[in-house]
């Protein structure tokens, strides 16, 4: 696959087919991407738990909060779940900035689980109090966002937009999940 085909292809997936589990190698060599990936001041603070046990998946669940444009929509039904997590840590005894790191992690997470053909899906409104307790993490560790894994339930288009247009996402009456991006002009300036 090309390089630019992967990046589009590449959707925040909240829809799954349960009954296809994430295995724990495939979330090791996910994870393994990572350590090949820039760090600012190479310090590589972030630190990963991999949630693959389905009472774990299912415990986690009710912690994770979906899709703020889509209102009226709970998240994914029985059915519909996310068969794994990788839970992103940043190790705070090592450094307390992880915006650059973590947003560098998550995509590279994504494009790996796209590229071995699952989908994955961000998930930062989250709460963190439980998902400490749930897990046994220690408050040296920060809770920075939980990338939902499994094999995607649902097709998610990009439309494009400019200018004003709105950029949130919404499904159509068909349930297909349309993702408004910007386009090259109205991101690539020059000032004269």
């Amino acid at each position: 696959m090309h390089f630019r085909d992967l990046v589009t292809k590449c959707r925040s997936y909240r829809r799954f087919d349960s009954g296809v589990p994430v295995t724990e190698e495939a979330v090791r060599d996910l994870v393994e991407l990572v350590c090949y990936v820039p760090s600012a001041k190479n310090l590589q603070p972030l630190k990963y738990i991999s949630v693959i046990e389905p009472a774990a998946v299912a415990a986690l669940f009710p912690f994770l909060s979906w899709a703020g444009y889509l209102a009226d929509w709970p998240g994914p039904m029985d059915g519909e779940r996310p068969t794994a997590y990788i839970v992103m840590l940043g190790d705070q005894s090592i450094s307390t900035e992880f915006a650059c790191d973590s947003g560098i992690a998550a995509e590279t997470l994504l494009l790996g689980a796209t590229a071995s053909g699952i989908g994955g899906c961000i998930v930062a409104s989250l709460d963190r109090p439980k998902i400490r307790e749930l897990l046994k993490i220690p408050e040296t560790y920060a809770i920075l966002m939980v990338i939902a894994l499994g094999k995607p339930l649902e097709t998610v288009v990009i439309d494009q937009i400019s200018g004003d247009d709105s950029v949130r996402y919404f499904r159509d009456v068909h349930g297909i999940h349309h993702v408004p991006k910007r386009m090259l002009d109205d991101l690539l300036l020059r000032f004269h």
